[in-house]
């Protein structure tokens, strides 16, 4: 099982049933936002991803700059593929969705 980075802390969501798909790993504290600077953020994902794989999630919750970044890093460090996790509000459940920036997975399939 690997592990779920969860971008960005926030106490007023529960996450705990992410759990099943792995560790939950967080990235940045809550109330952070990327403002001036990219680069610190940018090192700390570098470092934190850098072992990213495909057995490994990125939960996308926090601010929309981290997103993208921790997405784009992802992407990188796993020859353009990384799975993110969607919550849905009507099941109260994560599903998966596997990404390929190169389009690889002909099927539609999840790797």
């Amino acid at each position: 099982m690997g592990k779920v980075y969860v971008i960005q802390e926030n106490s007023k969501f529960n996450i705990i049933s992410a759990k099943k798909y792995g560790e939950l790993v967080p990235v940045f504290e809550e109330g952070k936002q990327i403002m001036l600077s990219p680069a610190p953020a940018i090192k700390k994902l570098n470092y934190i991803l850098k072992d990213f794989n495909d057995d490994d999630y990125l939960l996308l919750i926090g601010d929309p700059a981290m997103i993208g970044l921790a997405c784009t890093i992802a992407s990188k460090v796993n020859m353009g593929r990384y799975k993110i996790l969607k919550y849905d509000r009507r099941t109260y459940e994560y599903y998966d969705i596997a990404i390929d920036i190169h389009e690889r997975n002909k099927k539609d399939e999840q790797w």
